[in-house]
Formats: C-alpha cells, sequence, structure tokens
C-alpha cells in the first residue's frame, strides 16, 4: 500500500512538473499580431534570423558586385543600388543627384520613384487582405465597385494581369475623353471606362497582358475594403510596421516640388496629368527601405501557405516560353533549375529593378531617377549566387 502511494506521489510531480514547463513554454511564446487594433492587416517584420553569411563570403561576394558596378554604372548616372543576402547587405552604392539644380545627391536615404515595382508593394497588401479573409481571389471587382464595366473580372485577372482591360494611359488621352490639362485620378478611370464604353482588348482570363489599369484598379479595392486611402491604407499596412521611415505614397496636394526630380539625359521631365494615379506606380521608396519589405515576405506569419504557393506560380502559357507572371511578380521560367522571380518598372525617368531570389535569399534592388536601361541588367549579378542563365557582365554580347 506503502509502495502504490509512493508511485501516486510520484506520478502527480511529475505530471505537475509537466505541466509548469508547458505553461512556461506557452508564456514565451509571443503570438504573432496580423491586424492593429481596427483589423487592418499589418506587415510583420521578419523575426526569425536568417544564417549569419561568414566575413569570407561576404568579400568574395562583395568584390564581384562592385566589379559589375565599376563596369557598369559611371559618374554620369544617377543611381541607388543594393545587393544582400539573408537580410545582409553585400554591397550598396549611390550616385548623382536627387536634384541637380540644387545640388541634392542621392544617399541611401533619399527616397526615388520606383514606378512599377510599385506593383509589388500594391499585390501585398491585396494579398493581405485575401489572408485576412476581406477579399477573396476569384471575387468579382464589381462586388467592391460597382460602377466597374466589365463583369467577369476577378481579383486575380488584375493581379495576374489577365483582365484584358486597356491601359488607361492610351484611352485618356483621346480627343474628348479627358482634359490632359486636369490630373487624372483612379476613380476617373472606372468613370471613364463605363461612360465610354471602353471595350476590353481580350476576353478576361484568356491570355496575358500587362497592363497598368489592373493595379489602378486593385488600389481602389484596398480603399474600399480598408475604409482609407491607397496612400493612408499602404501606410497603415506596409511602411509603418516595417519600419520604412523613406517611403510613400506620391500624393500631388502633399509632395509636388519637394520629390526627387526625374531626368533623361540633361533634361527635367516635367509632371503630367497621368502623375495622380496610384497603385501600378507612385510609390517614392529607397533599397534600404525596400530590403526590409522583402524581408518581412519570407516570414512565416506574411501568408498562408497555399495562397503564398499561389503568388510564385505562372499563369500564363498560352506560348511555350520562359517568360511569366503570378500575383504581383514577374517570373522566368526556365526549362531546368529554380524561377528567377523579379519585377522592373519605368515612369518617365524613373527605371527600378527588384530581384527576389527565394531560394538563396538574394535581394537586389536598383533604382534611378535618370533614364536607363543600365538598372535592367541587374539579372546578370544572380550566377554570382547561384544557378542562373545570364550571362555575366564581361560576356561579350553576339
Amino acid at each position: 500500500m506503502k509502495q502504490n502511494s509512493s508511485l501516486y506521489n510520484l506520478i502527480i510531480i511529475l505530471c505537475t512538473v509537466f505541466l509548469l514547463a508547458c505553461a512556461k513554454e506557452k508564456k514565451d511564446i509571443i503570438p504573432v499580431v496580423k491586424t492593429n487594433k481596427e483589423g487592418l492587416p499589418i506587415l510583420q517584420p521578419l523575426k526569425e534570423e536568417m544564417p549569419k553569411l561568414s566575413p569570407a563570403y561576404i568579400k568574395e561576394k562583395q568584390q564581384k558586385v562592385a566589379h559589375y558596378f565599376d563596369k557598369v554604372w559611371t559618374d554620369k548616372d544617377n543611381v541607388s543600388f543594393l545587393v544582400a543576402q539573408n537580410g545582409q547587405i553585400i554591397y550598396e552604392n549611390y550616385k548623382g543627384f536627387a536634384n541637380r539644380s540644387k545640388k541634392e545627391s542621392i544617399t541611401k536615404e533619399t527616397p526615388l520613384h520606383i514606378a512599377s515595382v510599385s506593383k509589388v508593394l500594391t499585390a501585398t497588401a491585396v494579398l493581405m487582405l485575401i489572408d485576412a479573409k476581406k477579399i477573396k481571389l476569384e471575387q468579382k471587382v464589381t462586388e467592391f465597385l460597382p460602377n466597374f464595366p466589365y463583369p467577369d473580372v476577378t481579383i486575380q485577372t488584375l493581379l495576374n494581369h489577365r483582365s484584358g482591360m486597356k491601359n488607361y494611359a492610351y484611352f485618356t488621352y483621346k480627343t474628348g475623353v479627358w482634359d490632359i490639362r486636369k490630373e487624372l485620378t483612379n476613380q476617373d478611370i472606372v468613370t471613364i471606362m463605363k461612360k465610354n464604353k471602353i471595350p476590353l482588348e481580350s476576353k478576361t482570363n484568356t491570355r496575358f497582358s500587362y497592363c497598368n489599369t489592373n493595379y489602378a484598379i486593385l488600389a481602389l479595392v484596398i480603399e474600399k475594403v480598408t475604409k482609407m486611402k491607397y496612400p493612408e491604407a499602404m501606410q497603415e499596412m506596409i511602411f509603418k510596421p516595417l519600419g520604412m521611415t523613406n517611403t510613400f505614397v506620391y500624393e500631388t496636394s502633399k509632395h509636388r516640388g519637394k520629390v526627387s526630380l526625374s531626368y533623361k539625359g540633361n533634361m527635367d521631365l516635367a509632371v503630367e496629368y497621368l502623375d495622380g494615379i496610384y497603385g501600378d506606380k507612385n510609390i517614392y521608396s529607397t533599397p534600404r527601405d525596400l530590403l526590409k519589405f522583402d524581408k518581412a515576405r519570407y516570414a512565416p506569419s506574411f501568408l498562408n501557405a497555399e495562397l503564398l504557393k499561389k503568388v510564385y506560380q505562372g499563369y500564363s502559357h498560352e506560348k511555350r516560353g520562359e517568360k511569366n507572371y503570378g500575383l504581383g511578380i514577374r517570373m522566368l521560367e526556365f526549362d531546368k533549375g529554380e524561377p528567377f522571380y523579379y519585377h522592373n518598372g519605368w515612369w518617365h525617368g524613373n527605371t527600378s529593378c527588384f530581384i527576389n531570389m527565394r531560394k538563396e535569399k538574394v535581394s537586389m534592388i536598383v533604382i534611378s531617377n535618370k533614364y536607363t536601361h543600365k538598372t535592367y541588367q541587374t539579372k546578370k549579378l544572380a550566377p554570382i549566387f547561384g544557378n542562373y542563365p545570364f550571362k555575366s557582365v564581361d560576356d561579350k554580347e553576339e
């Protein structure tokens, strides 16, 4: 009897220790906050440490990247340039002027217009709203925007450029459609499409056609769902939580005359009636801020696994080829090896390149406010970090 009592006491003690250990472990787990107090999804910084790169590895890669930079970019260029791996900056360089007449140099804190790389951030906000079950991929746009004139267009066909819509830059320029002395807004695009019965370029979801209108409409969907203007929603959902202090959405009333200028050769490029449209463009940022953004998209809390998989798959296979588009990201799909994920941008004299090598955890971010195609050559750095079939900067063009 005494033996049974002792055994019983031992079991009680062990159970108590186990429960206390579980309670401590549970207490130590910090819950991931995916929404703010208003229920708006917010992008969390990556809390998990990526493996540290060795000094020898950094030095080796740094020398190769610096060799590329010195060969491609000259003192006549304007550029913000950064290459990182595992969230650690390997090389960065900043050249030229944000404002030549004022002798304002480009530094690591200088926001430049990132053009269509803005689409990656717009898509991210939409995907977060989908993950929070405030939007569905397959939902019709008309459920959010009743005056939207194309009943078959869904959120997904906006994200992957399969809506079939025409580019607003073309149909708004026609005589009698819009007074180009007035700044166009996102809502004006919907009004014009409906009023003027602008036809689709192709039947929805029958082919890929890259079109800025898709992302201008997505900005309106973000506004409808969040009950905030797009600049404010992006600030609350992405920029502020990640500490992207040098990133903002351009608003003419707030920023005209206060942002970096745009150049082509020695000529300053003027603003025009399309400069008020956002979602497809109009985010100003820096490579360091965009690195924070890129790192955050690796966080386990970013999106559920099923949705994340959909982001990085191609949706356009009508014709055999390497080029494809996911949900807010371009890709090159090779017969062998990893897909190459990226997004380029161009608006006025601003060109940009955002490369996200997911397997190697490499980020390459290049922005210029002086028109050049050099920005798009950045993919030539990929073979330094992985098995990608791009010519290096030292290879002679055939």
